[in-house]
């Protein structure tokens, strides 16, 4: 069962924690997700597509990324979902913490950090894990905001200034 740290609107943990995706979460409690761009040396970015059987935005394309479980700072979550998202390993790559924003919905309040990490990789290098993405592409900017208007980029509108280089 993952346990997930429970933040006040400052951004600080409580004490307290929450089972995953325990939608019960009180008014000014909040959970921390993290999400990482990973750019290639000539400008392109990895992305990859959710697996259709998500619950959420099946088949729409992403950024790395998921909650910090209790007790993980948000540097640590993000390098641990890219490796096991993608199969990359950004510990020790160019880049890091860029913003953060919050969003506040009944029962789900939560805390997003967004990291953008210089990676020089090859298709060859990305591993994909099945539960998560059923495909990827290494995409320019212009495939980016194609997908970001017609809808099928999840959180586009809160992270696209991360693809500005």
């Amino acid at each position: 069962m993952e346990v997930w740290d429970i933040y006040n609107r400052e951004k600080q943990r409580t004490g307290r924690t929450m089972v995953r995706d325990d939608w019960r979460m009180k008014e000014g409690d909040y959970h921390l997700s993290v999400l990482g761009v990973i750019m290639r040396p000539d400008g392109k970015f990895l992305i990859t597509r959710r697996a259709e059987d998500k619950s959420w935005a099946p088949g729409w394309w992403e950024v790395s990324g998921g909650a910090a479980v209790a007790g993980e700072d948000s540097r640590d979550a993000v390098v641990r979902e890219i490796r096991e998202e993608t199969g990359l390993d950004v510990s020790g790559c160019e880049g890091g913490f860029l913003f953060s924003y919050r969003r506040e919905n009944p029962g789900d309040n939560y805390f997003v950090d967004v990291y953008r990490f210089q990676v020089d990789f090859e298709q060859e290098d990305v591993v994909l894990q099945e539960e998560e993405a059923s495909g990827f592409m290494i995409a320019d900017l212009g495939q980016i905001e194609a997908f970001g208007r017609q809808g099928i980029f999840l959180h586009y509108n809160s992270i696209k200034e991360a693809f500005a280089v």
